[in-house]
């Protein structure tokens, strides 16, 4: 009895490969082996630039509330506290998209929990 090796099954897994590999250079976009090392490799930076892009974005917002206040002379840590104690549920990236887009509104929170 002849094997049965399911090549639909199987070319289908290669070309479902080959299709998320497409636009590398070389090797990397046709040759099977390479391609799926290539592949692999470029879903787990997926999977952790996807963490790292939140951590980032948090990063620049404090970067921007920090500029803001310290024109307002105040820093971020006692800004930040302030607004907590004066109960103004605003998050960090309302708060620095007013303060790069809108001074005037970010001045006038400042003014509110000063």
């Amino acid at each position: 009895m002849p094997r049965s090796v399911n090549a639909v099954a199987s070319r289908a897994r290669r070309k479902k490969i080959l299709k998320l590999a497409k636009g590398n250079y070389g090797a990397r976009k046709n040759v099977w082996t390479v391609a799926k090392n290539t592949v692999e490799k470029g879903l787990i930076y997926a999977y952790r630039d996807r963490k790292q892009k939140k951590r980032n974005f948090r990063a620049l917002w404090i970067v921007r509330i920090s500029a803001a206040c310290r024109l307002e002379g105040m820093s971020y840590s006692v800004f930040m506290g302030k607004l907590k104690k004066a109960e103004i549920e605003l998050n960090r990236k309302v708060l620095a998209d007013l303060a790069l887009n809108n001074p005037e509104a970010f001045k006038a929170i400042v003014a509110k929990v000063k």
